[in-house]
C-alpha cells in the first residue's frame, strides 16, 4: 500500500474505484487500522460510483508512530472523561483532522466526501467545522458530540476494548480481539467464529501496536463537548447509529443529528459498534444516497 507525507508525518492508505470518480475519505476509529472498513462496503461503494479512500489514522497501522510521547494512563482517561477534566495530551482530534486534510492535499483532492466511523466521526466533525469548504458531504456513523450527560458505554464494552492480555503470544491476541468484537459487535448479526479469528490474526499480523491506543483516547477526552463548535456546520450531513450500540449508545448518535444544523439520522435495528457484512448493502445505499443528494443534480 503507498503513503503520503501529510501535515507533517507519513500517512499509510489506499485507494479504490475510478480516479475521476467523486473521491469518498473513510476515517476509522479508535485504535483500528483502516482495514477495518470492510472491504465489502469499499467495493458497494465503488460500484455506487466513488473513488473510496481509506487511510491509518496516526498512531495506528502503518502510519507515523508517536514513540515516547507520553500520555496519561487509560484508567486516569476515563475517570477524566467521567468527570468532565481535559487531560495534556501529545496530540489533539484536530490534528487527526488535519492529517486527514493533508492526505487529501497530497492526493491533490480539492473536496471529497468524508465518513467517519466512532472516533473517526469525531474526527469527521473537526473537518467539517474546522475545514467546511474541503468537505461536498459528512457521514458520522456511531459517533458522538461528546457531550459527558449521554448515557455511558456498557461496563463490558468499556472493559473488552480497554485491558490488553499480558501475553503477546498471537493466538492469545487473536482470542482477545474475537471477544472485542463480541462485546461491542452487533448482536444481531454476529460473525462467524472463525471468520472473527481470521480477521482479528490478519489484523494483528498487518501491525499490532498497542502504545498509540490510550494517546488516540487521550485526544477524544481532551476535546470534551463538541456541540457548539458543530452548530456551525453547513456541510450537508448524515448520522448513522446503530440501534443496539453497547459502546456509544444511540442517544450519541441522536444528540449528534440535533446539533448539526439539517442533519439526517438514520437508525438501524440490531447494529452495535462495528460495521457487519450483513449491512453493507443497507449503509452504502444509505451513504451514496446522501452523497448524490449533496452534490446536487450534476453529481
Amino acid at each position: 500500500m503507498p503513503q503520503v507525507e501529510a501535515n507533517g508525518i507519513t500517512l499509510e492508505y489506499d485507494e479504490h474505484g475510478d480516479p475521476a470518480a467523486p473521491p469518498m475519505l473513510l476515517v476509522m476509529g479508535l485504535g483500528a487500522q483502516m482495514t477495518l472498513w470492510p472491504m465489502e462496503l469499499v467495493e458497494a461503494l465503488v460500484a455506487r460510483g466513488y473513488r473510496v479512500i481509506r487511510y491509518d489514522n496516526r498512531d495506528i497501522g502503518l502510519s507515523h508512530k508517536f514513540d515516547g510521547a507520553k500520555s496519561p494512563g487509560i484508567l486516569r482517561l476515563l475517570l477524566a472523561a467521567r468527570f468532565g477534566l481535559k487531560p495534556r495530551v501529545p496530540y489533539s482530534l484536530a490534528d487527526m483532522a488535519a492529517d486527514g486534510i493533508g492526505l487529501l492535499d497530497a492526493l491533490g483532492i480539492d473536496r471529497a466526501h468524508v465518513v467517519g466511523a466512532s472516533m473517526g466521526g469525531m474526527i469527521a466533525q473537526h473537518m467539517a467545522f474546522s475545514h467546511p469548504d474541503r468537505l461536498l458531504s459528512l457521514t458520522s456513523i456511531m459517533s458522538t458530540t461528546g457531550h459527558r450527560k449521554l448515557p455511558p458505554a456498557k461496563r463490558e464494552a468499556v472493559a473488552a476494548l480497554t485491558r490488553r492480555p499480558k501475553s503477546q503470544d498471537e493466538d492469545v491476541l487473536v482470542e482477545h480481539g474475537v471477544k472485542v468484537l463480541h462485546a461491542i459487535g452487533s448482536p444481531a448479526y454476529r460473525p462467524d467464529p472463525d471468520a472473527a479469528r481470521e480477521r482479528s490474526r490478519m489484523l494483528i499480523r498487518r501491525s499490532f501496536y498497542p502504545q498509540g491506543f490510550p494517546r488516540q483516547l487521550a485526544a477524544i477526552v481532551a476535546d470534551g463537548d463538541r456541540r457548539e463548535r458543530l452548530q456551525s456546520v453547513r456541510v450537508p450531513t448524515l448520522v448513522i447509529h446503530g440501534e443496539d450500540d453497547p459502546l456509544v449508545p444511540l442517544p450519541a448518535g441522536i444528540d449528534t443529528a440535533r446539533h448539526i444544523p439539517g442533519a439526517q439520522l438514520k437508525t438501524v435495528p440490531g447494529m452495535g459498534h462495528d460495521l457487519p457484512v450483513e449491512l453493507v448493502d443497507e449503509l452504502a445505499d444509505a451513504i451514496a444516497a446522501h452523497a448524490r443528494a449533496a452534490q446536487g443534480p450534476a453529481g
